[in-house]
């Protein structure tokens, strides 16, 4: 996760945004609702890819009013964290994750929507994730194409009453 937030993002580490990263146990691994997984390549068992899930909605700020409004926390599976090395991508594997993180949604019972934000200067993400969802917020269009990140809404099964 850290090489990706100085590869792909190039923020490096900051604090607020990715204290989740260094102690992934706390945030997604203690929380009932909360779950981390972890691809491993056969034979040395070197991460290859990770996905999160967690029941924060998006925080007003840095993101906009009527997301934070739209995606209340407890009742929004938040996907988070969903990287891929380089040389492991195009393989089906975030899908697969993707696939699995929505599934625990699904059985949690308590969750309404599923949402994230992506960054779209990171290669592939953004087609990635349109063909999951549907974007519900570009930050770009409110810079002028310039900078911003992509908001996301993903559909999945869910067996609580609406």
């Amino acid at each position: 996760m850290l090489d990706t937030v100085y590869h792909d993002f190039g923020t490096g580490y900051v604090p607020r945004w990715h204290a989740d990263i260094i102690d992934p146990a706390a945030a997604y691994l203690a929380p009932r609702r909360h779950t981390l997984l972890v691809a491993l390549a056969p034979g040395d068992n070197a991460v290859v890819a990770t996905a999160a899930l967690d029941s924060r909605g998006p925080a007003h700020p840095p993101n906009p009013r009527h997301l934070a409004e739209r995606y209340p926390c407890g009742e929004t599976a938040q996907l988070r964290r969903v990287y891929v090395r380089p040389e492991h991508r195009r393989r089906g594997l975030a899908r697969r994750l993707v696939d699995e993180l929505l599934a625990f949604a699904a059985a949690d019972g308590g969750y309404r929507a599923v949402y994230l934000h992506t960054d779209p200067k990171v290669p592939g993400a953004e087609g990635f994730w349109r063909s999951l969802g549907k974007v519900v917020h570009d930050e770009r269009e409110d810079t002028g194409g310039a900078g911003g990140v992509v908001h996301f809404e993903i559909p999945f099964d869910t067996p609580m009453e609406r």
